[in-house]
């Protein structure tokens, strides 16, 4: 087919729109970029070479040597992909109208009933983005939203919706961008974090006012009976080694999350390390008469690990079972290699059974989570600060191990925790010479 010859009244449509599709998308990311000024530099590359690339497809240069318009169009849509494509958050655009002009994979996998052309609120109905949408549009300015849909889980977004001045439709309206970013992970940090203190505070406040409470008693009436007095500082004491308990715990859990992604690297065998346990436990046994028997693999049970942190971890599993075990309990402690499928690393198991009351299904999730206590009347009488499987949870996290729990009401407990076991290299087999090199 022969070409057609240049005109410029055809061309400069062609280049228009080149040019507008690469500022667009340059313009999105800067957009993006410039509220979230830690962004990587790499979003500030994309958006100036975009913008380059439409400028140059606008030049005169490039309408002898390509077929422009197609050309343009093509650019432009495969620069606008690209970019969308590499944003993790979801991405919208809209006109005027709210009608989709393009979307993310993000955003499309978060609101599947986006399409193009069609309205936004056939996917996204939250009265607060529509609304936001319309000031914008009537505005001009920039504003931000908060977007919680609770199907199929609850989650929270920042919504920030701002018009695109280098953008607009046939009748010179802006368009407008949605930029979606997910606040989930943050809000539920937060909570917890101010679950924690709460916790914390009420941990610390019930001994100190015991302890208050005491102190006045011997200042005023308890004076001068010694009786009293004595029976008063036995029970002090006993509230100052709870609250030592407790500020112990809250260090270690800060010590050992502060280390969660340093991974131990010292072999240690953790067979003696769960004999040392359960020696040093016994007397609190035979004071409760719970029997401990221990069965532990005659072969070295080696992990990568930190020798407090697996000593812990041990005496966290096993003095548990020996406060609610009950009476006449027997708590049986097995340390072992456990059998795993071809090529895949061996594990090295710490067992705890006991076959006390056992714990109803409802509250096996939430063991781990501090201060949580299936029953916090009987928690603090056995001493408990509630903060001994959530240590328990992130040295396993540490150690790239796991825990689960099995029990059920009437029929004891079994907890066991499995960490990757050390395997050594088996050096390569020395070649054996034959006859005829000898």
């Amino acid at each position: 087919m022969p070409s057609l010859p240049f005109d410029p009244r055809r061309s400069a449509p062609a280049r228009r729109a080149a040019w507008r599709g690469a500022l667009i998308a340059g313009l999105l990311v800067v957009a993006i970029v410039a509220h979230d000024r830690a962004a990587d530099p790499w979003f500030w590359a994309c958006a100036l070479v975009s913008i380059l690339a439409g400028g140059w497809l606008a030049s005169p240069r490039a309408e002898g040597s390509l077929p422009l318009r197609e050309t343009a169009r093509d650019t432009r849509h495969s620069l606008a992909e690209a970019l969308l494509a590499n944003i993790p958050d979801p991405v919208i655009l809209i006109d005027r109208r709210a009608l989709v002009i393009e979307a993310n994979a993000a955003a499309r996998a978060l609101l599947p009933a986006l399409r193009p052309k069609y309205p936004l609120s056939f996917a996204l109905r939250d009265p607060a983005v529509l609304d936001g949408i319309e000031t914008v549009l009537h505005s001009g300015e920039p504003l931000k939203t908060l977007y919680a849909p609770r199907v199929p889980t609850e989650r929270t977004f920042e919504v920030q919706i701002g018009a695109m001045q280098g953008s607009s439709d046939a009748e010179g309206q802006p368009n407008l961008v949605l930029f979606l970013r997910d606040l989930t992970s943050a809000k539920r940090l937060e909570a917890m974090r101010v679950d924690f203190v709460a916790n914390a505070s009420h941990e610390l406040r019930t001994p100190l006012a015991s302890l208050l409470g005491f102190i006045e008693t011997l200042q005023g009436p308890a004076r001068n009976d010694p009786a009293a007095r004595d029976r008063f500082l036995a029970i002090m004491r006993e509230q100052a080694l709870r609250m030592t308990r407790l500020i112990d715990d809250l260090l270690s859990l800060s010590r050992i999350e502060l280390r969660a992604h340093v991974p131990p690297t010292t072999p240690i065998d953790v067979g003696p390390l769960a004999r040392q346990i359960v020696v040093s436990l016994t007397p609190l046994a035979e004071e409760r008469g719970v029997a401990v028997t221990l069965e532990a693999d005659p072969e070295p049970l080696a992990v990568l690990g930190d020798r407090d942190e697996i000593l812990r971890l041990v005496e966290n599993l096993v003095e548990n079972a020996v406060k609610y075990g009950g009476e006449g309990a027997h708590v049986a402690v097995r340390v072992a290699r456990t059998p795993c499928e071809e090529g895949r690393t061996p594990q090295i198991e710490i067992a705890v059974q006991d076959d006390g009351p056992g714990i109803a299904p409802e509250h096996l999730p939430r063991l781990t989570e501090r201060f949580y206590r299936v029953d916090a009347v009987s928690s603090r009488q056995q001493g408990g600060t509630g903060l001994g499987l959530a240590i328990v949870k992130h040295i396993l996290n540490r150690h790239r191990g796991r825990l689960s729990v099995e029990s059920e009401p009437g029929r004891g407990s079994t907890f066991r925790a499995v960490i990757p076991a050390l395997v050594e290299e088996t050096p390569p087999a020395r070649p054996v010479p034959s006859p005829q090199s000898a």
